[in-house]
């Protein structure tokens, strides 16, 4: 079962979805916000898995609310505004819906939470912890693909997507960061960014808000956020002669 959560200010708009919602058995509403301030409430005390989002609220866009959380559930954004969709994308939103949104594309959009959702929980069912198997299997091209831990250079975060960058190939799958992070070890990986994760062996440099890693024979750099770099630093500082 998937809990979500709506966070809009019109009441109307709230009861349309709760009215859609209740057709889909895989996902139970678990709580209805006027605000971000009440989501942020509830994601602190209860297991969301799925947040249907508006944008264009009162005293916190639904963007900048989504922007700050550090462990987001999946988000739909709902909206009225068709403008936003480009910082949806770069938020990883799993779906943008435009109002009126109609019951087939609402439906469209759960279906691809629901099949996201069980890829994650045979993902969690499978985690690879540190001294564990040496590899995992993802979906891909429509077949499941292994993929050698030790060959990963980096993971990059692309909207609903993960692409697990090797040496000379890239495996594209319907992922979330979070439940791929789960699967690698500690030891060997490392976040730097909401959108990558860059096994530590495979970098090259480290200059202030980037890092250095080799792909394909060539120079790659990724950028570090600010929630990340203290504890990247950290480990470099420990490897340092």
């Amino acid at each position: 079962m998937i809990n979500a959560i709506i966070v809009d200010d019109e009441p109307l708009a709230q009861d349309i979805l709760e009215t859609y919602l209740e057709r889909i058995p895989e996902i139970e509403l678990v709580a209805k916000c006027a605000n971000a301030f009440e989501a942020n409430e509830v994601l602190n005390k209860e297991d969301v898995d799925l947040m249907f989002l508006d944008i264009n609220m009162p005293q916190l866009t639904g963007t900048d609310f989504l922007r700050g959380l550090t462990d987001p559930p999946v988000t739909i954004f709902t909206t009225a505004y068709p403008n936003y969709a480009l910082d949806g994308f770069e938020l990883n939103a799993l779906d943008y819906l435009v109002k009126p949104i109609s019951m087939d594309r609402f439906l469209q959009a759960c279906n691809r939470a629901v099949e996201q959702a069980e890829l994650q929980q045979k993902a969690k069912a499978l985690p690879v912890q540190d001294g564990g198997p040496g590899y995992f299997f993802v979906k891909a091209d429509k077949k499941l693909v292994r993929v050698n831990i030790d060959e990963i250079v980096y993971i990059e975060g692309l909207k609903d997507y993960v692409i697990i960058r090797l040496p000379n190939d890239r495996v594209i799958t319907l992922q979330t960061m979070k439940s791929l992070e789960e699967k690698l070890p500690t030891s060997d990986f490392q976040r730097i960014h909401r959108s990558y994760i860059v096994n530590l062996e495979r970098i090259e440099a480290l200059q202030g808000n980037m890092v250095e890693v080799k792909e394909k024979g060539k120079i790659t750099t990724l950028p570090v956020g600010k929630s990340y770099r203290d504890t990247l630093a950290e480990r470099i500082e420990k490897l340092k002669l």
